[in-house]
């Protein structure tokens, strides 16, 4: 274990997640000897998370740090190691992480070439920026990857801000990051297209209607998983799949809000064949609910057989 006090980390970005996961290394017992922060909100963020914690320019807390943590956007991350690369800012034996849920340690290369120790620690969980986030980190989980003779060192780094790791792949970091994403943001979506539609009827509080309903489904689908699949789509009811299909594209045309039936369409159709692979839907009912789903429009075709 890497003993408290040990390492002197610097933060390149503070934003909802850097500043978040400085502050929870410095309450373990690190010190953080600098963060970079461009934006009014970022300076606010270190203010509140990392107070008396420098903010300095990017090479100035590389050179300071035995643990540079960088927790920049993912598009940004393989020109910025390159970049630090060619002004050798990068130091043998300092250990470099990143935060990307995207990459693995492959787009550390440029500093392991200097002799660094690269890791990858993503953490899977959604930020707020603010210090409620740090009672999160103990029921969240971190994606690590890194070289097998190191993966100790991510494992407690990871262990020591109150989460666990577990290990990905380096070839496996993409579909890793690609199912966090469908499910955190488009859960996002979803629940913002329902809240639209109840407050387009009348109702004044959409939240209050949802909540229950919502936190009840993802409870019963994380511990259930697609067993506690209910729903028009999952009984076949074709009947009510057509209706609730003609009602959300005349929504959608009152609105201006094309986004929800088509996702609509899109999820059902998805639903529909998960169940029918399953054997929850009969290969009649399942065509049932295709029809209803592509009534007065073409559709999306899954392009799935149920009996695959």
């Amino acid at each position: 274990m890497i003993k408290p006090g040990r390492l002197g980390v610097g933060i390149i970005g503070a934003g909802k997640v850097g500043a978040v996961l400085g502050a929870a290394l410095r309450a373990a017992g690190h010190a953080v000897v600098g963060v970079s922060a461009v934006s009014d909100a970022s300076r606010d963020r270190a203010e509140l998370l990392l107070p008396g914690v420098p903010v300095l320019e990017i090479p100035d807390i590389v050179e300071r740090s035995e643990l540079v943590l960088l927790a920049v956007p993912d598009d940004a991350l393989p020109e910025l190691v390159a970049g630090l690369a060619k002004t050798g800012a990068w130091q043998a034996g300092q250990l470099v992480a990143h935060t990307s849920g995207r990459y693995g340690i492959g787009v550390l290369a440029p500093a392991k070439a200097a002799g660094a120790i690269t890791l990858a620690l993503h953490p899977a969980m959604t930020f707020t920026g603010m210090s409620l986030d740090l009672t999160r980190l103990a029921d969240c989980t971190f994606g690590i990857t890194a070289e097998p003779a190191m993966l100790p060192i991510a494992q407690a780094l990871v262990v020591e801000m109150g989460a666990e790791p577990v290990v990905i792949a380096e070839a496996d970091r993409v579909l890793y990051h690609a199912s966090l994403a469908h499910a955190a943001n488009h859960m996002v979506s979803i629940v913002a297209q329902a809240a639209q539609i109840l407050g387009d009827i009348g109702v004044e509080a959409p939240n209050q209607v949802l909540g229950p309903l919502l936190r009840a489904a993802l409870e019963n689908a994380l511990a259930s998983g697609e067993s506690a699949l209910t729903g028009p789509v999952a009984r076949g009811d074709a009947g009510t799949v057509a209706a609730h299909t003609q009602a959300l594209r005349e929504h959608s045309l009152d609105t201006g809000s094309p986004d929800i039936i088509d996702a609509y369409v899109a999820l059902s159709s998805a639903t529909a064949a998960r169940a029918a692979r399953r054997g929850l839907l009969s290969a009649a009912s399942f065509q049932a609910v295709r029809d209803a789903l592509s009534a007065d429009d073409a559709g999306p075709d899954t392009g799935v057989d149920p009996a695959s």
